[in-house]
């Protein structure tokens, strides 16, 4: 099961019926023991960062978070659930993210022809061996809604970039730890792969954990 974090500030609804959709059984949760019970889980988000951080602080799921992550435990951030892993954002001075990985949030430079924030379809260049792309062409399309986009200060955790006027970490990947700054659950067939390709890791997970 995978369970779907429920922390006052994201867009739940079309990440579970995208899990529906692949046949993939997964439960909204609001609380630290229902989050441990789960095999594998998704960190969603849409809106500002520091609404974001302060849902997860009042609601006790910014600790309980990194403590699933940090045991070892497959989660996948999606979008503002990207952003909210690392140390803070330009969009909230002073606000500290979840810090389990280092780069800088930064906004969207306006440039001609460029419309703020970036909503549409953008082509991924596919970076590294990543088990989210099993079975994804370089160049696919997925699907972007943001105004600030990540610089990865470890280039070697970045899975994926795009091009928006500047190029933007698209995705990241570190052990158990894997992020789109695109929403795999508007990207059609191509996203529901990549949650399909989540899905079986999460399988590949609990079935290593057996062997042990």
């Amino acid at each position: 099961m995978i369970a779907v974090i429920d922390y006052g500030a994201g867009n739940l609804q079309s990440v579970c019926k995208a899990l529906h959709h692949i046949g993939c059984e997964c439960s909204v949760v609001k609380d630290r023991v229902s989050l441990f019970q789960a095999e594998g889980a998704i960190l969603p988000g849409v809106g500002s960062f520091a609404d974001a951080m302060d849902c997860m602080e009042q609601s006790g799921m910014k600790e309980a978070v990194v403590d699933y992550i940090q045991a070892g435990n497959p989660l996948l951030g999606i979008c503002l659930g990207l952003q909210l892993l690392f140390e803070g954002s330009e969009e909230s001075p002073g606000v500290k993210g979840l810090g389990l990985l280092k780069g800088n949030i930064v906004r969207i430079p306006a440039g001609e022809g460029l419309k703020i924030p970036h909503i549409g379809w953008n082509s991924l260049s596919i970076c590294e061996d990543s088990p989210l792309f099993r079975g994804i062409r370089q160049q696919s399309f997925v699907y972007f809604v943001h105004s600030y986009y990540l610089k990865a200060q470890e280039r070697e955790v970045v899975t994926s970039q795009t091009h928006y006027g500047v190029n933007i970490d698209a995705s990241i990947g570190k052990g158990n730890l894997f992020a789109t700054q695109f929403h795999p659950e508007k990207s059609g067939e191509i996203g529901l792969k990549m949650l399909q390709n989540f899905a079986d890791l999460v399988a590949e997970y609990r079935r290593n954990d057996h062997k042990n």
